[in-house]
């Protein structure tokens, strides 16, 4: 890893694992920070899928294309095109003077202190974020319930019915939130919906049993299979997610799992690596154990989100070689491992990696 690309990754980690205000402490019972619900997704489950993103991740990759699911708290991201403030709007700077001043000249409208913001509690900052008429404040993460999340789903219940398709909840990390994930994936199956799961696979192995009780697909990361890289790289070593990954293969073969890999420039973009996935990946009992698998192509459009939450994007500039991901794209064609994905999509970057 180059050096200016490890300063960057290390200053991203540090800022993204700053504290928020006391969120806890007002958040309703029963409930978890959801940032988003989007709807009529192809690429995250079987049919036509409404995700559900939960906020907060254990993991830091820098490649993460939801900066916004990483902090487990609440907070503000400002897009400054939206802003009128050079119109004479002050609503933000009124309901909180210390988090706002003007932008410099040339730059933006007005620059957020984000460690002002920090200190606040949920209801002061959703204050701060519904103070902006022209909607350049988003407050990223607002409490939900199960059963207001699902009322939310439900209403895609028709296109569920002619696709097969369902719930699939993502993140951040769902199973960084069991006791809400349990019960909301629970509450799915008994509304007749079904569910999967998008995961890094790094929780306890107590968390992803308990939910695959009501699973009926699982979207798995496993990015490398070397542990001192995935350290450097994610913040954390791959020990319990490959142990965790093998553990749901021995104790529910019925379930699909769609092992996906992000192929990452200077992390995981090579042909031997991938391989020893695969070769994991089959030593676990591969298409016998209902594993599927599929690798990703890194892409940057998350790189604007990170500007939104006052942040830099750790990546830089890196591109990935094309042609060395459509060799690896081939090696996994021919493994028997394919995901269906991968034999009619004519173009890698129409799918999101995670």
């Amino acid at each position: 890893m180059q050096q200016s690309l490890t300063d960057r990754i290390l200053a991203d980690r540090e800022q993204s694992s700053r504290p928020t205000g006391e969120w806890r402490r007002l958040m309703p019972q029963d409930s978890a920070l959801v940032f988003n619900i989007q709807h009529y997704s192809l690429h995250d489950g079987p049919g036509i899928r409404t995700i559900v993103f939960l906020k907060g991740c254990p993991l830091r990759c820098p490649w993460c294309s939801n900066p916004e699911s990483q902090r487990f708290g609440p907070e503000v991201s400002y897009v400054a095109d939206k802003c009128i403030a050079s119109m004479g709007c002050n609503r933000c700077a009124l309901a909180c003077p210390a988090a706002v001043s003007s932008g410099a000249e040339g730059t933006s409208p007005i620059t957020l202190n984000h460690p002002e913001l920090d200190r606040l509690d949920l209801t002061e900052l959703t204050t701060f974020a519904k103070s902006c008429p022209s909607k350049a404040l988003t407050l990223e993460g607002r409490p939900m319930t199960v059963d207001e999340v699902l009322d939310v789903v439900e209403r895609d219940e028709v296109f569920f019915d002619r696709s097969g398709g369902g719930i699939t909840v993502s993140g951040g990390e769902p199973l960084a939130h069991r006791t809400f994930l349990t019960n909301l994936l629970a509450g799915a199956h008994d509304r007749g919906i079904t569910t999967a799961i998008e995961t890094c696979g790094y929780a306890p192995y107590a968390s992803l049993a308990s939910a695959a009780e009501h699973l009926d697909n699982v979207l798995f990361d496993i990015k490398s299979m070397d542990d001192a890289k995935h350290r450097e790289w994610t913040g954390f070593g791959n020990k319990r997610i490959l142990d965790n990954f093998s553990r749901l293969c021995a104790d529910h073969p019925e379930i699909p799992k769609l092992v996906r890999t992000p192929i990452i420039p200077g992390f995981n973009d090579s042909r031997e690596g991938v391989a020893a996935i695969i070769d994991f990946l089959h030593g676990l009992g591969g298409r016998e154990a209902n594993i599927t698998y599929q690798p990703l192509k890194y892409h940057r459009f998350g790189e604007g989100k990170y500007h939104a939450l006052g942040r830099d994007y750790p990546m830089g500039s890196v591109k990935l070689d094309d042609d060395l991901f459509n060799a690896i794209r081939d090696d996994v064609l021919a493994s028997g491992l394919a995901a269906d994905a991968l034999y009619h999509d004519d173009d890698p970057d129409d799918v999101d990696e995670d």
